[in-house]
């Protein structure tokens, strides 16, 4: 058994070292994604088949009245803790890193078979912290997940102008017909699913005012857009509009979808494991498709995310020789500026550690009236969603606004 143990581990060690080294520096940010992505399925599978190993650590099971939800939760929690220390640590060492030739320019991107050992041995260490600690951890997350998704609205903002600018720069019928079309479908889109929204969450019988004060309210957001965008003095667009109208009426649905499933006006209470299943699944592809759209968003901006360029000296005139030779070594000494924030780039993947584990935990909320096997069901969970949406429509009004209101300022 031994030797068996000894070979699995000098395999396991061989296999790090080779995915290490195969890391390249333009594959470093890929990489970085691939490392958020094990956290993600660690948490997850410790949520399903970890309760039974937690409640045989003491320092963890402290009390016999503890539920299997209150396990999930802590196994959840201390996945996310020891992934959001790692990208914290190197989003500290990273600040002020402004070109090539800073030696943290070469920790960011290589050194791949230490960061694995450290990620691993991080979020090891989580599960030997006292309850206390991830309590308090638990209640900073909620804070850092609002954070992420206001992050995660400018993000989608940024996409959304930056596609209509680039169809617009085209200058071509076709290009405008598409813009149309799209813009129109996204519309129809929005309304018809407001619509089914009815159906689903107003069920006949019953007095489900709070639904729909918020379905109204998404279709009336989403008349307001496409009203001010058009609008003569502002300089909007139908796309953009259209797109935040159908992420509003997501929102609003995966709010509506977390209800309680004892609640008479949750029309999908019924199918509470699918929808559950199915509001996790598209809140982690919505948090990965964030993560990796920002980090290649960082990487190939020139303005979104990029730290300011490192200043040249200036010389004065020498002769052609001279000046191409010292050109030369002053390249070789100042290095290239990097191409975005390198500390950005870690604190956005520390705020989603704290957003996915709020995704798998509903919020770390132990309600005893909902079965541990559903996720992200309750009123925080709702609240949380319906304050996202509305966020995402004043900011996205806020970017139309703003130039009237403010001219003499500039607005990106």
């Amino acid at each position: 058994m031994s030797c068996l143990a000894s070979c699995c581990a000098s395999l396991t060690c061989g296999l790090c070292s080779s995915v290490a080294s195969g890391i390249t520096k333009r594959s470093a940010r890929i990489a970085y994604c691939g490392v958020f992505g094990v956290s993600l399925i660690v948490s997850w599978i410790l949520r399903e088949v970890g309760a039974p190993l937690l409640e045989k650590f003491p320092w963890i099971s402290s009390s016999d009245s503890h539920t299997k939800e209150w396990y999930q939760i802590q196994a959840v929690l201390r996945v996310s803790l020891g992934n959001f220390l790692f990208f914290a640590i190197f989003a500290l060492i990273m600040i002020g890193v402004k070109d090539q030739n800073d030696r943290r320019d070469s920790w960011h991107h290589g050194g791949w078979a230490v960061k694995i050992v450290i990620w691993v041995l991080l979020v090891v260490l989580m599960f030997f912290l006292p309850t206390a600690v991830i309590s308090v951890y638990g209640t900073l997350a909620k804070f850092g997940a609002g954070l992420f998704l206001l992050v995660q609205v400018i993000i989608l903002l940024d996409c959304t102008h930056s596609w209509n600018d680039s169809w617009v720069e085209k200058d071509e019928q076709k290009w405008y017909i598409a813009l149309l079309v799209v813009s129109v479908a996204c519309y129809l889109a929005a309304f018809a699913f407001s619509g089914v929204l009815f159906i689903w969450f107003n069920p006949s019988g019953h007095d489900c005012g709070l639904n729909v004060f918020f379905i109204v309210m998404t279709m009336i957001l989403a008349f307001a857009f496409g009203v001010i965008a058009l609008h003569p003095a502002v300089n909007g667009s139908l796309l953009p509009a259209s797109v935040i109208s159908v992420y509003c009426a997501y929102v609003c649905y995966t709010g509506l979808s977390s209800e309680p499933r004892n609640y008479v006006c949750n029309g999908l209470h019924n199918k509470s494991k699918a929808v559950s299943t199915s509001t996790l699944v598209l809140g982690m592809l919505t948090t990965v498709l964030s993560v990796l759209y920002s980090a290649v968003r960082a990487g190939s901006s020139t303005t979104f995310l990029s730290p300011p360029s490192s200043p040249k000296a200036s010389a004065g005139k020498k002769p052609l020789l001279e000046a191409e030779l010292e050109e030369g070594k002053e390249k070789d000494a100042e290095g290239q500026p990097v191409s975005y924030s390198y500390t950005f780039f870690h604190l956005i993947f520390a705020l989603a550690s704290m957003y996915s584990a709020m995704l798998l935990s509903g919020w770390t909320s132990t309600s005893s009236s909902e079965s541990s096997d559903l996720i992200d069901v309750g009123w925080t969970s709702v609240w949380v969603r319906i304050c996202t949406e509305w966020a995402t429509a004043g900011l996205y009004i806020w970017t139309l606004l703003a130039p009237l209101l403010f001219p003499d300022r500039e607005f990106f």
